[in-house]
């Protein structure tokens, strides 16, 4: 499967439809930056500078040092179980994904930090 699309996208122009998917679910952009801070160790500087920069996917992601707990983060999204991912990258991307997935579905903040 080519992700190159997926890696080159900008993470600034997919930021604000992660809020706007957890604002809609009643969540706010401060828990959905606790979970960014919490997989990719990014603080509130570090987040805008990404931000700011129109930083790619692939870029993001490299920069970042994924908590070492992102191992515990299981399930199925967009049809693949994350666990089984092979391409480490996509891995981290999908991490991502099902950590907002759960942040919409109500998860508690506890649960989706495996705490």
């Amino acid at each position: 499967m080519d992700n190159s699309r997926v890696y080159k996208m900008p993470f600034a122009t997919v930021y604000p439809l992660y809020i706007k998917k957890v604002e809609k679910k009643g969540r706010t952009k401060a828990e959905l930056d606790e979970i960014i801070f919490w997989l990719t160790e990014y603080n509130k500087k570090s987040l805008q500078e990404q931000l700011d920069k129109k930083t790619d996917f692939e870029t993001f992601f490299k920069q970042a040092k994924i908590n070492p707990n992102a191992k515990l983060i299981t399930g199925v999204i967009c049809g693949y179980r994350v666990e089984d991912i092979e391409d480490k990258l996509m891995q981290k991307v999908r991490y991502l994904d099902k950590l907002v997935d759960e942040l919409a579905k109500g998860k508690t903040m506890e649960k989706i930090l495996r705490k």
